[in-house]
């Protein structure tokens, strides 16, 4: 593969800014994780709601080898431009940072957050729907293969790298580089919002019936804010000035957080009738919140199509095209330690699958308030922050990957805890005690979760070659993502396909009790139902698959994730590399 190279560090503003900074925030579980491709040589966003943490594309305090090893992938001309800006501080955000003294934030920047901030917010509004109340609400009437149907909308956020050169390199320049995808992707997701609140009394009503649809409807939601991530990504870096370009992951972490949760936790809560009628407040409807949030949607739309100038900054050329992207893709993915990472990453999190998708959804089954739910999730946040800023400091060594390995153990403790927590969950109304046990288990698996992010993260970080940026980075997290995606839809499949449960019936006049059809799917919940029976359940198929996913998960990591880690975390820097011609 051959990379051409027209401007030297020094010569190219934006390879200073593209090198000054990496961001990463993560989400997990139930949670996504989110990470675009910007202009094709530069930083990638991941997102994730596990976790937040800035690293530097090569972490500092690195040893003198590694130095000489990135600056023998320069020209001379290159080595002395790149020794000039070190000298004049114009090094890595890192050193930049603990030596250059800061200075007051710009109008301009604080203007540039708050446009960030809610562009992100508008992102966060359709995955939590689609990602995290939605399937609560559909638990009542479909079973968990249907689930796992619907699980497929999450897909096009692990699937960003397959399209997110094209979102780089086409736009109209009389509109922007990034607004002439933010612009049409906004009034797309306002409308289907509106779409979705004109007809969900028919969608929601038998969601059975409409399961396709449904499914259909929310993944081309979450597609297309995928697409709106990627451009708002690529903004955030032009929108900042150089000195606060690190200020990118504050705003994707507030905007797209409260977003999410606005959708999920609050509205869980609100949309609770137990909650409405405990706080004398009226039910928030799903199609009036709907309604609201397409309206943001257009009114943030229009100010930004005319009163938002994106800057002619933003406008420059890519100095690589969208083949050569996809050819650098491809080369990396040829190399053999990079295949044995992404195998690593492709069976992972298989461990705690069935604890993440699963385990909620039958808490709330056994009796567990959506309300609770809520605030057990809400509790949960401030310590995954708080969690990822120490974790970080764990991971900023040489080997960032041990914090990951060590992490394997608590999760699928956790795991086998919560599976535990599900069979012997107690008849409601729960005690204060019980509820105080449930929030420190879920405060301790979530900050499991945050460490092994922020390990993954600083290792990503360490061999992503800052000469292809974010193309590295993103394919990086892209298998990261998928990881925790694709098996969802198979642990909900496997919940029914393991369970046994008849429909129980009375005989008139008789105190015999009658086996009769299955009560697994939602049709045989119906027909019981019909016949006055009652359903009775001999096997639940949750325990077996949860025993399944952590066998797995404890012999994976045992035989193939340690050796395989500890050996890729000896390689040097080097062996990352993909020589250019």
């Amino acid at each position: 593969m051959s990379i051409t190279r027209n401007k030297s560090p020094s010569e190219d503003p934006h390879n200073l800014r593209h090198r000054s900074s990496n961001t990463n925030v993560d989400v997990e579980g139930d949670y996504i994780d989110m990470s675009p491709l910007p202009p094709f040589h530069k930083k990638a966003i991941s997102s994730s709601l596990d976790g937040i943490r800035i690293l530097p594309r090569v972490p500092t305090g690195s040893s003198s080898d590694l130095e000489d090893v990135e600056l023998s992938l320069l020209s001379e001309e290159e080595r002395a431009s790149a020794g000039r800006n070190l000298e004049h501080g114009h090094g890595d955000a890192h050193s930049s940072a603990g030596g250059a003294k800061k200075t007051a934030m710009s109008p301009r920047d604080k203007k540039a957050m708050t446009l960030l901030i809610i562009l992100y917010l508008i992102q966060g509004v359709p995955l939590g729907l689609a990602l995290g109340s939605v399937p609560f609400i559909l638990r009542e009437h479909l079973s968990y293969s249907q689930l796992g149907v619907f699980a497929l909308s999450s897909y096009p956020y692990s699937l960003k790298l397959l399209w997110s050169p094209i979102v780089d390199s086409t736009f109209l320049p009389s509109i922007g580089r990034r607004k002439s995808w933010i612009i049409p992707m906004q009034l797309i997701i306002g409308s289907l919002m509106l779409y979705i609140a004109s007809n969900v009394g028919r969608l929601m009503e038998n969601p059975a019936d409409n399961i396709h649809e449904l499914t259909f409807i929310f993944t081309s939601l979450v597609l297309f804010s995928a697409t709106q991530d990627i451009a708002v990504d690529g903004w955030a870096l032009t929108l900042l000035s150089q000195e606060n370009l690190s200020y990118a992951s504050t705003c994707q972490t507030i905007g797209l957080n409260t977003g999410f949760f606005a959708s999920f936790t609050v509205f869980l809560a609100l949309n609770s009738e137990a909650f409405a009628d405990k706080w004398g407040i009226p039910r928030l409807e799903l199609s009036v919140y709907l309604r609201f949030c397409s309206l943001l949607c257009f009114g943030v739309t229009f100010w930004l199509a005319f009163f938002e100038k994106e800057g002619s900054e933003s406008l420059d050329g890519s100095e690589m095209t969208v083949t050569s992207v996809y050819k650098t893709i491809w080369n990396i993915c040829k190399l053999k330690h990079v295949q044995a990472l992404i195998i690593m990453h492709f069976f992972a999190k298989i461990g705690f699958q069935a604890n993440e998708a699963v385990t909620s959804l039958k808490m709330i089954e056994k009796g567990l308030g959506r309300e609770d739910l809520a605030i057990v999730v809400l509790i949960d946040f401030p310590f995954q922050i708080l969690g990822g800023w120490y974790a970080a400091k764990w991971s900023n060594g040489d080997k960032p990957l041990r914090p990951w390995i060590w992490a394997f153990w608590p999760r699928l403790a956790f795991a086998l805890v919560s599976t535990l927590i599900v069979y012997w969950f107690p008849t409601p109304p729960l005690s204060y005690g019980f509820f105080v046990f449930l929030v420190i288990h879920t405060v301790l698996q979530g900050l499991a979760s945050t460490i092994q992010f922020v390990g993954i993260s600083a290792f990503h970080t360490k061999i992503s070659d800052p000469l292809i940026g974010g193309t590295y980075m993103t394919l990086l997290n892209t298998f990261t993502n998928l990881g925790g995606t694709w098996p969802k839809y198979f642990v909900l499949k496997g919940v029914d396909y393991f369970s046994e449960a008849y429909c129980e019936v009375k005989e008139a006049h008789s105190e015999l009790l009658v086996k009769t059809a299955e009560c697994v799917s939602e049709r045989g919940k119906e027909v019981c139902l019909d016949i006055n029976g009652n359903c009775v359940t001999e096997r639940d198929g949750y325990y077996y698959v949860s025993a399944i996913c952590i066998s797995f998960g404890v012999l994976f990591l045992v035989f193939y994730i340690i050796p395989t880690a500890r050996k890729l975390q000896a390689l040097p820097v080097y062996r990352w590399r993909i020589s250019p011609e």
